[in-house]
């Protein structure tokens, strides 16, 4: 199975894992997002995704208030990984907290995952901190020297933030591991805003979350449209104009396209568009499809049996920007 470097750390990836903020239970604000699981099919799902060759997870204490991280490491125990066979990143939450927070509750990170350490802990958002960006990279490097965490990462940072915090560790003596950004055939902002040049420029590698745009890249709205007032409130606000009547009409050659390479390959929608993710911009970005079923996680690994041509990324490149 092929893997990628996070960065320039010794932590090796598969092309795609897993997101996990399904695994977040009810109570969260994660339900206006995406449906809820039980314990026994996180398992499942897990167990798919490990099955399929991924060997990486990401959740976060945003996701759940440390639920999502407890679900995971229950799936990973109940599949029977030992800690240090896969590894997990996670995140922090800056809303109206200091960075000194960062350092506290590293304790409930790794008490959540029960044994399995953290091998990227990211700063989940570059707002909302009452501390700045070099102070919560300060803190950040802190723990990875301590050994309680591997690596360092951001997410949703724009290129100057990423220059920023890329710096900001160097003078710690370390490096930047990852920026967890949108991307998707149908969010390709980080070549116009300057953060894959960024990335490209630094040794940076970028996980992309929603890579399936919500469901839209699996074909499945455009299949049936009315699926799509049934999709979780965020869900259907953040997708609204591609799961708009106008929108979809707007992407259907581009999903046609995309079921026409699919059955070349023996494939499905989604994975020519993870696929497309995997193979479009090289080693420097990763994937973290989620899953609410098992045959989804197994789907989504899937997508690293196969590497699209030159020439069909080509055509897909065209379709996705009109």
């Amino acid at each position: 199975m092929e893997t990628r470097k996070l960065g320039r750390t010794d932590i090796d990836v598969s092309p795609i894992g897993l997101g996990c903020m399904q695994f977040a239970g009810a109570e969260n604000y994660t339900r206006l997002i995406i449906r809820p699981i039980g314990q026994e099919t996180a398992t499942s799902i897990v167990r798919a995704a490990l099955d399929g060759g991924i060997t990486w997870f990401d959740t976060a204490e945003m996701y759940g208030k440390g639920r999502s991280e407890q679900a995971l490491a229950t799936a990973l125990k109940e599949c029977g990984v030992s800690p240090g066979q896969v590894a997990v990143a996670t995140k922090w939450t800056p809303y109206l907290r200091t960075a000194a927070s960062i350092t506290r509750t590293i304790g409930d990170r790794l008490a959540h995952l029960s044994g399995y350490p953290v091998d990227l802990h990211q700063i989940h958002l570059p707002v909302g901190s009452l501390s700045g960006i070099p102070a919560q990279l300060r803190a950040m490097a802190r723990l990875a020297r301590s050994g309680q965490v591997r690596a360092v990462g951001v997410s949703n940072f724009s290129a100057r933030q990423l220059v920023l915090a890329h710096r900001v560790l160097a003078a710690e003596g370390l490096t930047l591991a990852a920026n967890q950004v949108r991307i998707s055939l149908l969010h390709r902002n980080v070549e116009r805003d300057g953060v894959l040049a960024a990335a490209r420029e630094l040794g940076v590698t970028l996980i992309a979350y929603s890579p399936l745009e919500g469901g839209v890249l699996t074909g499945r709205f455009h299949d049936n449209p009315a699926l799509a007032g049934s999709a979780p409130p965020a869900r259907r606000f953040f997708s609204r104009k591609v799961l708009s009547a106008q929108g979809l009409a707007r992407t259907r050659p581009l999903i046609e396209a995309m079921r026409g390479i699919a059955e070349g390959y023996g494939a499905t929608i989604s994975q020519v568009a993870l696929n497309w993710l995997i193979t479009r911009y090289g080693d420097t970005v990763v994937a973290i499809p989620g899953a609410s079923k098992p045959a989804q996680a197994a789907e989504a690994a899937g997508a690293m049996g196969f590497a699209l041509t030159e020439a069909e990324v080509g055509r897909l490149d065209e379709l996705s920007l009109t």
